[in-house]
């Protein structure tokens, strides 16, 4: 397996800003070369080229592997200290004093109230991406906590079989927000009759959630089950991020039917047909419990008024909010 390495510092990526050394970067990836060699490839002289590599050494992207004689010359290969690089960064606002949060992973709107409130002296973002994609941004350190529904059909487990996998050297925390209902979100009235899965195929758009998203991976495992290919529905390939996306399409008319959370649908008066029950999960690595500068969000968490007001979302179960998974 070839090494991919992540570029980890704004500085590396501006580098690669410039097209120049990008360029000489892709050439030592793909092979060591001399100054000389460098140069006849992209048409330019070798201390044009030394230039440019010199700050792809510093940094950190490139580097001296072998030096070698020949007929008198010493001649210098460099390389690049990686087969592939991954350009992922988080911009977040200069210092504030305060203690900046990043939460990724699932889209739920419990999590949006729980970060919506007052937190003491934190300043907490969302970035809902999916919990696959969320897993793997904690895993990267791009965030401190992730929403996560996943199910694991083999074990009849939900979301601890995955962070098993994604973290087996790491002490890591489940801490249960609700149990959430998901089903089909229709216009009010459900003009077109639907009443399960068999009917997305009949002629009625749909709109989707995104690859790696808890409720896609459920939607593409029942469909293969039940001998439904995906070409057979209408919009299948129309993405969104959110559940509260998904109800925005059925209610503005861009869908008709859309899979989603009860609460999402309940939001826009749209009718809601119920297919299943997941537990959703915030998972964090378990020393995140004992960071002082976090307990503004866990007293939010286990308070009383917090509890109430997840449980006037439609299909939330609060019966389990808190509990605590370690793995």
């Amino acid at each position: 397996m070839l090494p991919l390495a992540h570029l980890h510092t704004f500085d590396q990526l501006r580098i690669l800003s410039d097209p120049r050394r990008l360029a000489i970067l892709k050439h030592l990836m793909a092979g060591p070369a001399t100054l000389s060699q460098l140069g006849r490839a992209l048409g330019e002289h070798p201390a044009w080229v030394r230039h440019h590599l010199k700050q792809l050494e510093t940094a950190g992207l490139v580097e001296l592997s072998e030096v070698k004689v020949s007929e008198g010359y010493l001649e210098k290969y460099y390389r690049a200290k990686a087969h592939a690089f991954l350009c992922q960064e988080l911009v977040l606002p200069s210092e504030s004093g305060k203690k900046v949060v990043v939460l990724s992973g699932s889209h739920d709107l419990a999590l949006e109230r729980l970060v919506g409130s007052s937190c003491g002296n934190l300043d907490i973002y969302l970035l809902p991406v999916g919990s696959l994609d969320g897993l793997v941004a904690l895993r990267q350190g791009i965030c401190n906590a992730t929403g996560c529904h996943l199910y694991d059909a083999q074990s009849g487990e939900f979301n601890a079989p995955f962070v098993r996998h994604f973290f087996p050297d790491r002490k890591m925390a489940l801490l249960t927000l609700a149990f959430r209902e998901q089903g089909l979100i229709v216009p009010a009235g459900n003009p077109h009759h639907v009443r399960g899965l068999d009917d997305l195929i009949q002629p009625i758009r749909f709109i989707n959630r995104n690859r790696g998203s808890g409720t896609r991976l459920w939607l593409d495992g029942q469909l293969l089950r039940i001998g439904i290919h995906p070409d057979q529905i209408l919009g299948y390939d129309d993405e969104v991020c959110t559940h509260t996306e998904v109800a925005n399409a059925v209610h503005q008319g861009r869908a008709q039917v859309g899979l989603g959370i009860h609460a999402a649908a309940a939001a826009q008066d749209l009718d809601f047909i119920p297919l299943f029950q997941e537990r959703f999960d915030v998972v964090m690595p378990q020393e995140q419990f004992a960071d002082q500068q976090l307990s503004p969000l866990f007293e939010r968490l286990y308070s009383g008024e917090f509890r109430r007001e997840v449980a006037t979302l439609s299909g939330y179960d609060v019966t389990h909010l808190g509990d605590q998974i370690i793995l």
